[in-house]
């Protein structure tokens, strides 16, 4: 109840946490609900199916967003495609926090010889350019799933996770509670468990969502050189197409500023949640982040 209490002040007390909040959460049900999305306006056929309809056809009560150049209408295509972006986000962010999060308390933790081992590894990743990488992986890997290109997209986004839990174990693990557990013959697991990770959380959450973010902005960058999953769509393939078809030029413009419009959202939801938590759980930010 206490931290039912606590969340709910948070909540209260800082309208950019809401508002990044409510703006995530609109996002997600819209990706949950686009198969009753996709079945209304197909009522009885696939509307992301080629050949669904006409092509290019333009906004109206029918198709909110037109048609493409192979005539699925563009409104269900970017739902779906939503979908896509965030089950990809969202298994990077959960991959890349769980590393994270293990490689930040064995190094801030234990310290010495393994902290040493630990912050190179994290800072040797960090400093390797991911993007040509991801570019060499991707042209080997056209035909993978959403599963295998958030692994492919999580090994190169941990390192964030860990260098900045990593900061805040190495200055919780000198409080008084903490020496206090040592002194009680509390285990390493258990005072890692118990003491440290519940002050850990929101320092997790800001790491996840970077993670997840990035790992979405990292996709959509494939997708536009034209170098991501080929059986998968999601915003980025969208923005590659409207680009390859001169969609803007034909009057299709909502099959570019569509997605566009979402990862917009999306990175204004997810930085706002980032920033709201840094002022509550660093008042000294109040008035400054995100300035």
């Amino acid at each position: 109840m206490r931290l039912l209490r606590g969340v709910a002040r948070a909540l209260t007390s800082n309208w950019k946490l809401t508002t990044g909040l409510v703006l995530l959460l609109t996002l997600i049900a819209l990706a949950l609900l686009s198969p009753l999305i996709s079945a209304a306006i197909g009522k009885g056929k696939d509307p992301v199916a080629i050949a669904a309809y006409q092509k290019w056809l333009v906004p109206s009560p029918q198709h909110w967003l037109g048609t493409d150049q192979f005539g699925r209408d563009v409104f269900a295509m970017t739902i779906e495609a939503l979908r896509a972006s965030l089950q990809v986000g969202a298994i990077a962010g959960v991959i890349s926090t769980v590393v994270g999060v293990i490689m930040a308390f064995l190094a801030g933790y234990k310290g010495g010889v393994v902290d040493g081992v630990l912050s190179t590894v994290t800072d040797m990743v960090l400093v390797v350019p991911s993007f040509p990488l991801l570019i060499a992986l991707s042209a080997y890997t056209k035909n993978v799933g959403i599963v295998e290109v958030g692994i492919m997209l999580a090994v190169f986004s941990w390192p964030f996770a860990a260098r900045t839990i990593r900061s805040q174990v190495l200055s919780l693990r000198a409080r008084p509670y903490v020496e206090l557990a040592k002194v009680t013959k509390f285990r390493d697991i258990e005072i890692i468990v118990y003491e440290l990770l519940p002050n850990m959380l929101p320092y997790i959450g800001v790491g996840f969502a970077s993670s997840a973010l990035g790992a979405i902005f990292a996709l959509v960058g494939l997708e536009v050189i034209g170098l991501g999953p080929g059986e998968t769509i999601d915003l980025g393939k969208i923005i590659f197409s409207a680009i390859n078809t001169g969609a803007m030029t034909l009057g299709a413009w909502p099959m570019f500023v569509a997605p566009i419009v979402l990862l917009t959202l999306l990175f204004a939801a997810l930085n706002l949640i980032n920033i709201g938590l840094e002022e509550i759980y660093n008042p000294r930010l109040r008035g400054v982040a995100g300035a």
